[in-house]
Protein backbone atom coordinates (compact mmCIF):
# COMPACT_ATOMS: atom_id res chain seq x y z
CA UNK A 1 0.00 0.00 0.00
CA UNK A 2 1.12 3.56 -0.73
CA UNK A 3 0.07 5.01 2.61
CA UNK A 4 0.78 3.94 6.17
CA UNK A 5 -2.00 1.92 7.79
CA UNK A 6 -2.75 2.74 11.43
CA UNK A 7 -4.83 0.26 13.41
CA UNK A 8 -6.17 0.66 16.94
CA UNK A 9 -6.25 -2.82 18.49
CA UNK A 10 -7.98 -3.99 21.67
CA UNK A 11 -7.36 -7.21 23.64
CA UNK A 12 -9.53 -8.38 26.57
CA UNK A 13 -9.63 -12.17 26.23
CA UNK A 14 -8.63 -13.00 29.82
CA UNK A 15 -7.10 -10.86 32.57
CA UNK A 16 -5.16 -8.19 30.69
CA UNK A 17 -6.85 -5.06 29.37
CA UNK A 18 -4.73 -3.86 26.47
CA UNK A 19 -4.88 -1.33 23.64
CA UNK A 20 -2.25 -0.60 21.01
CA UNK A 21 -1.67 1.44 17.91
CA UNK A 22 0.20 -0.46 15.20
CA UNK A 23 1.54 0.96 11.95
CA UNK A 24 1.76 -1.29 8.88
CA UNK A 25 1.44 -4.40 11.01
CA UNK A 26 4.94 -4.47 12.46
CA UNK A 27 5.67 -1.05 13.97
CA UNK A 28 4.22 -0.60 17.46
CA UNK A 29 3.50 3.04 18.29
CA UNK A 30 1.97 2.15 21.65
CA UNK A 31 1.09 -1.03 23.53
CA UNK A 32 -0.62 -0.35 26.86
CA UNK A 33 -1.33 -3.32 29.14
CA UNK A 34 -3.29 -3.13 32.39
CA UNK A 35 -2.72 -6.42 34.19
CA UNK A 36 -5.07 -7.96 36.74
CA UNK A 37 -2.54 -10.45 38.13
CA UNK A 38 -2.43 -8.88 41.60
CA UNK A 39 -6.23 -9.03 41.82
CA UNK A 40 -6.51 -12.70 40.85
CA UNK A 41 -3.53 -13.85 42.93
CA UNK A 42 -5.67 -13.97 46.05
CA UNK A 43 -8.00 -16.47 44.34
CA UNK A 44 -5.22 -18.65 42.91
CA UNK A 45 -6.45 -18.09 39.34
CA UNK A 46 -8.60 -15.92 37.12
CA UNK A 47 -12.17 -15.33 38.30
CA UNK A 48 -14.19 -14.55 35.13
CA UNK A 49 -16.72 -12.21 36.74
CA UNK A 50 -13.99 -10.20 38.47
CA UNK A 51 -12.01 -10.02 35.22
CA UNK A 52 -15.01 -8.65 33.31
CA UNK A 53 -15.69 -5.92 35.87
CA UNK A 54 -12.03 -4.86 35.86
CA UNK A 55 -11.99 -4.72 32.04
CA UNK A 56 -15.01 -2.44 32.18
CA UNK A 57 -13.19 -0.10 34.56
CA UNK A 58 -9.90 -0.08 32.66
CA UNK A 59 -10.71 -0.16 28.97
CA UNK A 60 -11.45 3.52 28.32
CA UNK A 61 -8.34 4.84 30.15
CA UNK A 62 -6.17 2.20 28.45
CA UNK A 63 -7.43 3.20 24.98
CA UNK A 64 -6.95 6.90 25.75
CA UNK A 65 -3.37 6.19 26.88
CA UNK A 66 -2.62 4.14 23.76
CA UNK A 67 -3.82 6.94 21.46
CA UNK A 68 -1.95 9.57 23.49
CA UNK A 69 1.34 7.65 23.49
CA UNK A 70 1.04 7.11 19.73
CA UNK A 71 0.34 10.85 19.36
CA UNK A 72 -2.74 10.32 17.22
CA UNK A 73 -6.53 10.69 17.46
CA UNK A 74 -9.35 8.51 16.17
CA UNK A 75 -9.37 10.60 12.98
CA UNK A 76 -5.91 9.27 12.07
CA UNK A 77 -6.95 5.62 12.20
CA UNK A 78 -7.61 3.31 9.27
CA UNK A 79 -9.29 0.50 11.21
CA UNK A 80 -10.24 -0.84 14.64
CA UNK A 81 -9.36 -4.42 15.57
CA UNK A 82 -10.31 -6.55 18.56
CA UNK A 83 -9.96 -10.08 19.89
CA UNK A 84 -13.24 -11.94 19.28
CA UNK A 85 -12.13 -15.32 20.68
CA UNK A 86 -11.13 -17.66 22.13
CA UNK A 87 -11.25 -16.51 25.74
CA UNK A 88 -13.60 -15.72 28.61
CA UNK A 89 -16.95 -14.74 27.15
CA UNK A 90 -17.59 -11.83 29.53
CA UNK A 91 -14.11 -10.44 29.07
CA UNK A 92 -14.31 -10.75 25.28
CA UNK A 93 -17.64 -8.90 25.21
CA UNK A 94 -16.13 -5.83 26.90
CA UNK A 95 -13.49 -5.47 24.21
CA UNK A 96 -15.86 -6.31 21.37
CA UNK A 97 -18.53 -3.84 22.47
CA UNK A 98 -15.98 -1.06 22.86
CA UNK A 99 -14.29 -1.73 19.51
CA UNK A 100 -17.63 -1.85 17.70
CA UNK A 101 -18.71 1.45 19.26
CA UNK A 102 -15.47 3.19 18.23
CA UNK A 103 -15.52 1.76 14.70
CA UNK A 104 -19.20 2.53 14.14
CA UNK A 105 -19.10 6.06 15.53
CA UNK A 106 -15.90 6.88 13.62
CA UNK A 107 -17.01 5.15 10.39
CA UNK A 108 -13.94 2.90 10.44
CA UNK A 109 -13.49 -0.68 9.21
CA UNK A 110 -13.93 -3.23 12.00
CA UNK A 111 -11.80 -6.41 12.19
CA UNK A 112 -12.26 -9.33 14.58
CA UNK A 113 -9.10 -11.31 15.30
CA UNK A 114 -8.48 -14.80 16.66
CA UNK A 115 -6.45 -14.59 19.88
CA UNK A 116 -4.22 -17.52 18.88
CA UNK A 117 -3.50 -15.88 15.52
CA UNK A 118 -2.48 -12.79 17.47
CA UNK A 119 0.09 -14.77 19.49
CA UNK A 120 1.61 -16.10 16.26
CA UNK A 121 1.67 -12.59 14.78
CA UNK A 122 3.66 -11.27 17.76
CA UNK A 123 6.70 -12.77 16.07
CA UNK A 124 6.25 -10.52 13.03
CA UNK A 125 6.65 -7.54 15.36
CA UNK A 126 9.75 -8.98 17.04
CA UNK A 127 11.37 -10.34 13.86
CA UNK A 128 10.80 -7.91 11.01
CA UNK A 129 12.36 -10.33 8.51
CA UNK A 130 10.03 -13.24 9.36
CA UNK A 131 7.67 -14.36 6.60
CA UNK A 132 5.54 -17.50 6.23
CA UNK A 133 5.80 -20.43 5.87
CA UNK A 134 7.10 -21.64 9.26
CA UNK A 135 6.12 -23.96 12.11
CA UNK A 136 4.93 -22.44 15.39
CA UNK A 137 4.28 -23.67 18.91
CA UNK A 138 1.53 -21.69 20.64
CA UNK A 139 1.74 -22.53 24.34
CA UNK A 140 -0.21 -20.65 26.99
CA UNK A 141 -2.58 -21.11 29.91
CA UNK A 142 -5.40 -22.13 27.60
CA UNK A 143 -3.72 -23.48 24.48
CA UNK A 144 -0.99 -25.83 23.34
CA UNK A 145 -0.97 -25.97 19.53
CA UNK A 146 1.59 -26.83 16.89
CA UNK A 147 0.61 -24.74 13.90
CA UNK A 148 2.00 -24.76 10.39
CA UNK A 149 1.72 -21.17 9.17
CA UNK A 150 1.23 -21.52 5.42
CA UNK A 151 0.61 -17.82 4.81
CA UNK A 152 -0.72 -14.78 6.64
CA UNK A 153 -4.17 -15.76 7.98
CA UNK A 154 -3.78 -19.33 6.64
CA UNK A 155 -3.02 -22.12 9.13
CA UNK A 156 -2.86 -25.87 9.55
CA UNK A 157 -3.14 -27.18 13.11
CA UNK A 158 -0.76 -30.14 13.25
CA UNK A 159 -1.23 -30.92 16.93
CA UNK A 160 -3.06 -29.73 20.01
CA UNK A 161 -3.53 -30.68 23.63
CA UNK A 162 -5.97 -33.45 24.41
CA UNK A 163 -6.46 -32.30 28.00
CA UNK A 164 -4.52 -29.68 29.99
CA UNK A 165 -2.66 -26.93 28.17
CA UNK A 166 1.00 -26.53 29.16
CA UNK A 167 0.41 -23.24 30.99
CA UNK A 168 -2.60 -24.71 32.79
CA UNK A 169 -0.46 -27.63 33.99
CA UNK A 170 2.20 -25.21 35.27
CA UNK A 171 -0.48 -23.27 37.19
CA UNK A 172 -1.89 -26.40 38.82
CA UNK A 173 1.49 -27.73 39.96
CA UNK A 174 2.54 -24.29 41.20
CA UNK A 175 -0.63 -24.18 43.28
CA UNK A 176 0.14 -27.64 44.71
CA UNK A 177 3.66 -26.46 45.59
CA UNK A 178 2.22 -23.40 47.35
CA UNK A 179 3.90 -20.99 44.94
CA UNK A 180 0.89 -18.92 43.96
CA UNK A 181 -0.35 -17.53 40.66
CA UNK A 182 0.60 -17.29 37.80
CA UNK A 183 2.43 -20.60 38.03
CA UNK A 184 4.66 -20.63 34.96
CA UNK A 185 7.09 -17.84 35.90
CA UNK A 186 7.19 -19.01 39.53
CA UNK A 187 8.08 -22.60 38.59
CA UNK A 188 10.68 -21.33 36.11
CA UNK A 189 12.31 -19.23 38.84
CA UNK A 190 12.27 -22.01 41.44
CA UNK A 191 13.51 -24.63 38.95
CA UNK A 192 16.76 -22.70 38.56
CA UNK A 193 17.84 -23.94 42.01
CA UNK A 194 16.57 -27.52 41.53
CA UNK A 195 17.79 -30.73 39.92
CA UNK A 196 15.82 -31.42 36.75
CA UNK A 197 16.93 -35.08 36.83
CA UNK A 198 15.88 -35.65 40.46
CA UNK A 199 12.45 -37.09 39.63
CA UNK A 200 11.71 -39.15 36.54
CA UNK A 201 8.30 -37.75 35.64
CA UNK A 202 6.58 -39.36 32.61
CA UNK A 203 6.57 -37.91 29.09
CA UNK A 204 3.43 -38.52 27.04
CA UNK A 205 4.55 -38.67 23.42
CA UNK A 206 1.32 -40.51 22.51
CA UNK A 207 1.03 -42.73 19.44
CA UNK A 208 3.74 -42.78 16.81
CA UNK A 209 3.64 -39.78 14.49
CA UNK A 210 1.24 -37.75 16.65
CA UNK A 211 1.92 -34.06 17.23
CA UNK A 212 -0.76 -33.83 19.94
CA UNK A 213 0.00 -33.19 23.61
CA UNK A 214 -1.27 -34.62 26.87
CA UNK A 215 -0.19 -33.22 30.23
CA UNK A 216 -2.85 -34.68 32.53
CA UNK A 217 -0.80 -37.81 33.25
CA UNK A 218 2.29 -35.74 34.04
CA UNK A 219 0.25 -33.48 36.30
CA UNK A 220 -1.21 -36.49 38.12
CA UNK A 221 2.25 -38.05 38.51
CA UNK A 222 3.59 -34.85 40.11
CA UNK A 223 0.60 -34.57 42.46
CA UNK A 224 0.87 -38.26 43.41
CA UNK A 225 4.59 -37.87 44.09
CA UNK A 226 3.97 -34.96 46.47
CA UNK A 227 1.03 -36.69 48.18
CA UNK A 228 3.09 -39.85 48.70
CA UNK A 229 5.92 -37.85 50.25
CA UNK A 230 3.52 -36.07 52.62
CA UNK A 231 1.83 -39.31 53.68
CA UNK A 232 5.24 -40.79 54.55
CA UNK A 233 6.26 -37.65 56.39
CA UNK A 234 9.18 -37.15 54.00
CA UNK A 235 10.53 -33.76 53.01
CA UNK A 236 9.65 -32.48 49.55
CA UNK A 237 12.27 -30.56 47.61
CA UNK A 238 10.00 -28.04 45.89
CA UNK A 239 12.91 -26.89 43.70
CA UNK A 240 13.51 -30.45 42.46
CA UNK A 241 9.79 -30.98 41.78
CA UNK A 242 9.64 -27.69 39.86
CA UNK A 243 12.78 -28.45 37.85
CA UNK A 244 11.78 -32.04 37.04
CA UNK A 245 8.23 -31.08 36.11
CA UNK A 246 9.40 -28.21 33.93
CA UNK A 247 11.91 -30.51 32.23
CA UNK A 248 9.19 -33.01 31.33
CA UNK A 249 6.96 -30.30 29.82
CA UNK A 250 9.79 -28.61 27.91
CA UNK A 251 11.11 -31.95 26.67
CA UNK A 252 7.82 -32.92 25.02
CA UNK A 253 7.04 -29.45 23.65
CA UNK A 254 10.47 -28.96 22.08
CA UNK A 255 10.78 -32.51 20.70
CA UNK A 256 7.39 -32.40 18.99
CA UNK A 257 7.88 -28.90 17.59
CA UNK A 258 11.22 -29.79 15.98
CA UNK A 259 9.79 -33.04 14.61
CA UNK A 260 6.83 -31.12 13.14
CA UNK A 261 9.20 -28.60 11.55
CA UNK A 262 11.24 -31.39 9.98
CA UNK A 263 8.02 -32.95 8.69
CA UNK A 264 7.13 -29.65 6.98
CA UNK A 265 10.74 -28.90 5.98
CA UNK A 266 10.49 -25.55 7.80
CA UNK A 267 13.52 -23.29 7.98
CA UNK A 268 12.18 -21.65 11.16
CA UNK A 269 10.42 -22.75 14.31
CA UNK A 270 8.67 -20.02 16.25
CA UNK A 271 7.39 -19.82 19.83
CA UNK A 272 4.28 -17.90 20.89
CA UNK A 273 2.17 -17.46 24.02
CA UNK A 274 2.97 -17.11 27.71
CA UNK A 275 4.88 -20.41 27.98
CA UNK A 276 7.20 -19.13 25.23
CA UNK A 277 8.91 -17.13 28.00
CA UNK A 278 9.98 -20.32 29.80
CA UNK A 279 13.76 -20.36 30.00
CA UNK A 280 14.19 -24.15 29.86
CA UNK A 281 11.87 -24.49 26.85
CA UNK A 282 13.90 -21.87 25.00
CA UNK A 283 17.17 -23.56 25.97
CA UNK A 284 16.08 -27.05 24.93
CA UNK A 285 14.53 -25.80 21.70
CA UNK A 286 17.70 -23.94 20.79
CA UNK A 287 19.77 -27.10 21.33
CA UNK A 288 17.44 -29.28 19.28
CA UNK A 289 17.06 -26.63 16.60
CA UNK A 290 20.81 -26.39 16.14
CA UNK A 291 21.08 -30.19 15.90
CA UNK A 292 18.36 -30.25 13.24
CA UNK A 293 19.62 -27.20 11.34
CA UNK A 294 16.50 -25.18 12.15
CA UNK A 295 16.48 -21.55 13.30
CA UNK A 296 14.54 -20.80 16.50
CA UNK A 297 12.70 -17.50 17.01
CA UNK A 298 10.56 -16.19 19.87
CA UNK A 299 9.11 -12.85 20.98
CA UNK A 300 10.33 -10.69 23.86
CA UNK A 301 8.48 -11.38 27.15
CA UNK A 302 6.00 -8.50 26.80
CA UNK A 303 4.88 -9.89 23.42
CA UNK A 304 4.46 -13.38 24.91
CA UNK A 305 1.77 -12.08 27.25
CA UNK A 306 -1.73 -11.15 26.13
CA UNK A 307 -1.31 -7.77 24.43
CA UNK A 308 -3.07 -5.66 21.83
CA UNK A 309 -0.03 -5.07 19.59
CA UNK A 310 -0.15 -8.68 18.41
CA UNK A 311 -3.86 -8.25 17.61
CA UNK A 312 -3.09 -5.14 15.58
CA UNK A 313 -0.41 -7.01 13.66
CA UNK A 314 -2.72 -9.90 12.79
CA UNK A 315 -5.49 -7.45 11.83
CA UNK A 316 -3.19 -5.63 9.39
CA UNK A 317 -2.78 -8.72 7.21
CA UNK A 318 -6.55 -9.11 7.15
CA UNK A 319 -7.02 -5.42 6.36
CA UNK A 320 -4.72 -5.39 3.32
CA UNK A 321 -6.56 -8.44 1.94
CA UNK A 322 -9.88 -6.64 2.24
CA UNK A 323 -11.15 -8.84 5.09
CA UNK A 324 -13.64 -7.06 7.34
CA UNK A 325 -15.92 -8.21 10.15
CA UNK A 326 -19.62 -7.55 10.48
CA UNK A 327 -20.88 -5.55 13.46
CA UNK A 328 -23.07 -8.51 14.36
CA UNK A 329 -20.02 -10.64 15.23
CA UNK A 330 -20.28 -12.04 18.74
CA UNK A 331 -17.77 -13.23 21.34
CA UNK A 332 -16.61 -16.76 20.49
CA UNK A 333 -15.03 -18.30 23.62
CA UNK A 334 -14.17 -21.56 21.79
CA UNK A 335 -13.11 -20.07 18.46
CA UNK A 336 -10.81 -22.37 16.47
CA UNK A 337 -7.83 -21.11 14.50
CA UNK A 338 -9.01 -23.14 11.53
Amino acid sequence: MDKDILILAIETSCDETSAAVVRNGRVVLSNIISSQIDIHKRYGGVVPEVASRKHLESISPVIDEALSEAEITLKNLDAVAVTCGPGLVGALLIGLSTAKAIAYSSNLPFIGVNHIEGHIAANYIEHKELEPPFTCLVASGGHSHIVYVMDYNKYEIMGRTRDDAAGEAFDKIARALGLGYPGGPLIDRLAASGNREAIDFPRAFLEEGSFDFSFSGLKSAALNYMNSKRMKGEEISTADVAASFQEAVADVLSAKLVRAALDKKSEFVVLAGGVASNSRLRELLKQRGEQAGIKVLYPSPVLCTDNAAMIGCAAYYRFIRGIRSDFTINAMPNLSLE
